[in-house]
């Protein structure tokens, strides 16, 4: 009995060692695991994050100077200011530190997200019309872009330190438009004039026998005088 016992506890294990083996052969193949590729990111020198930043800043500063004459009510230019800082906090944090010195970078990325914060806080206030709110607000962020702009001043931007205007357009070099051409055109003409030519009136005639030329003649031969002229040179003697 105990033999047979031991018979039936084994069968089991051996019908499933049987199973194991016997299944099918495409399982003995194991898939080998793909390999995972790990994203390098090469971290900006301070010098390449100075020049990219400022480039985001430029534009920035750009957009938000105009925004008086893009969006109309105070509630709107609240909502695209908040907007175009927000957008631009996400941009410079996305260069990341920079390889070389990151000093001051932190106090940098910390005011521009104070920035944010105030703005946001302005936006809220406009759009709830509560004046006193929106007048707190104001003042926060105007502390809170002063704050900003002198820690971009620290860590060495410029544009970044700037305060936001709208792009100045660009006039060509020298005397404003319409006075140099105007001038230049109106030298022309006085150059190409011709000179006018002065006419000399003709001398008059010198009439002969005015002066008894013709009578002296006749006067010597006939005995006049010369104030008679011809006349007296006509009559003959006898």
């Amino acid at each position: 009995m105990g033999t047979r016992r031991r018979l039936l506890a084994i069968l089991p294990l051996f019908a499933l060692a049987i199973a194991g083996c016997g299944g099918g052969g495409g399982d003995d193949s194991t898939t080998a695991a793909a390999p995972e590729f790990t994203e390098v990111t090469t971290s900006l020198t301070k010098e390449e994050l100075l020049t990219q930043g400022d480039a985001i800043c430029a534009e920035v500063n750009a957009a938000v100077g105009t925004v008086g004459s893009t969006s109309s009510g105070a509630s709107g230019q609240a909502a695209q200011v908040a907007g175009l800082y927000s957008g631009m906090v996400e941009r410079l944090k996305a260069l990341g530190a920079p390889s070389d010195d990151s000093t001051g970078y932190s106090e940098f990325i910390s005011s521009a997200e104070a920035l944010v914060q105030a703005e946001d806080n302005v936006k809220l206030a406009s759009e709830r019309e509560d004046a006193e709110a929106l007048s707190e607000a104001e003042a926060e962020a105007s502390s809170a872009l002063t704050s900003f702009q002198s820690a971009a001043t620290t860590f060495g931007f410029e544009d970044c330190a700037e305060a936001p205007a709208a792009p100045t357009p660009s006039s060509p070099a020298g005397a404003p438009a319409g006075e140099e051409s105007s001038g230049g055109l109106e030298g022309e003409i006085e150059e190409a004039a011709p000179e006018e030519e002065v006419e000399v009136a003709p001398e008059a005639p010198v009439e002969e026998g005015a002066g008894g030329g013709a009578g002296v003649g006749g006067g010597t031969e006939g005995g006049g005088s010369s104030s008679g002229g011809g006349s007296s040179g006509g009559i003959g003697p006898g």
